[in-house]
């Protein structure tokens, strides 16, 4: 009776193990994917910010300033777009991620209630 006991409890432990191996593999290539997103976005207004102070230094005369006021205001709105982009793609990635651990989850009850009914089934038809 100990033995089928320690078995049962062994399983268990066994396959919350491999549940949460797999659930922390889940997160950690999301939020790789969202830290890849922001990198990336980071590098895009780096790469956006320094091609304006550049225009800024050069800037000489009243008409170089009225054209780098435009180029400020064109930047602005594409950082801003930008962002919403990289915000909806995180939101995306963050919602296949907990799409994801709601399923591990799912086939963890799921695996419970199996192990649960089995040994009742047994003994049911035992008897």
């Amino acid at each position: 009776m100990t033995q089928q006991l320690n078995a049962q409890v062994f399983a268990y432990a066994k396959q919350l193990a491999d549940s949460a191996f797999k659930a922390q593999s889940v997160a950690l290539k999301g939020l790789e994917k969202v830290a890849e997103l922001q990198i990336k976005a980071l590098e895009k207004q780096a790469e956006a910010t320094s091609d304006f102070i550049s225009g800024a230094f050069e800037t000489r005369d009243i008409d170089g300033l009225r054209a780098l006021w435009e180029k400020a205001t064109t930047a602005s709105r594409e950082n801003a777009e930008r962002a919403v982009s990289v915000t909806q793609e995180i939101i995306a990635v963050t919602q296949k991620t907990a799409e994801s651990l709601s399923a591990l989850v799912q086939e963890q009850q799921q695996a419970a209630n199996d192990a649960v009914a089995a040994p009742a089934k047994k003994a049911a038809a035992a008897k």
